[in-house]
């Protein structure tokens, strides 16, 4: 089997996380600027056999879309320019800000470490690939 990547997407910074080969466990991966996104899955996708893209999809609180979404398809497709072969999936990503946080606090990081906001991308892509996981099996 291959890997599962999850993108959590933001305007400065972008979330990832994978999937060990047997797509079992989602781990973070690491947070890179926007800027940099793209190359890094590019040259990720060299080493690595991916099987899927899972982008978060930013719902508010009242069901419609986030304005970042427009955005975020335009990353959709210069991935796809990038990568013309990756199959690209979406995944409500609702609140899992929040839940990263949530889960940093229960998890005993300190104070410090919760406040680099490269840490909450990454947990956060890792909360849209588990449920992306969950939704899967």
């Amino acid at each position: 089997m291959a890997r599962i990547v999850a993108i959590d997407f933001g305007m400065k910074r972008v979330g990832l996380a994978t999937t060990d080969p047997l797509q079992i466990i989602a781990t973070p991966l690491t947070t890179v600027p926007r800027t940099e996104a793209i190359s890094f899955l590019t040259d990720y996708a060299s080493r690595e056999d991916i099987e899927c893209y899972v982008v978060g999809q930013p719902f508010r609180a009242n069901g419609e879309l986030s304005a970042v979404e427009e955005e975020i398809l335009k990353f959709i497709d210069e991935l796809k320019k990038k990568i013309p072969n990756a199959m690209i999936e979406r995944q409500d990503e609702q609140y899992s800000s929040q839940r990263a946080m949530e889960a940093l606090v229960q998890s005993g990081v300190r104070k410090k470490q919760r406040r680099k906001k490269e840490l909450l991308d990454s947990t956060a892509a890792t909360l849209i690939l588990q449920d992306y996981l969950q939704g899967h099996l």
